[in-house]
C-alpha cells in the first residue's frame, strides 16, 4: 500500500470534511475485511477441530 502525503496544490471542489469522510470509509473497509478475514480463520479452525475428532473412514 503506497501513502502519499498532502499535496501542494488544493484540489478543486474537495474540503476537509469530504477528505475526512473518504478517511473513514478507507478505515471502515479495512476494518472489515479485517473481521471478516479472522472470522474466517476461526471458522476454519474449528472445522480442522471437528474434523480430527471425528473418526477416520476406512480406518474401523
Amino acid at each position: 500500500m503506497e501513502v502519499f502525503g498532502p499535496s501542494a496544490a488544493p484540489e478543486a471542489g474537495r474540503n476537509g470534511a469530504s477528505r475526512a469522510d473518504e478517511a473513514v470509509l478507507i478505515l471502515a473497509r479495512l476494518l472489515g475485511r479485517q473481521i471478516a478475514r479472522e472470522q474466517f480463520e476461526r471458522k476454519l479452525a474449528l472445522e480442522r477441530k471437528a474434523q480430527k475428532k471425528r473418526p477416520a473412514v476406512g480406518n474401523v
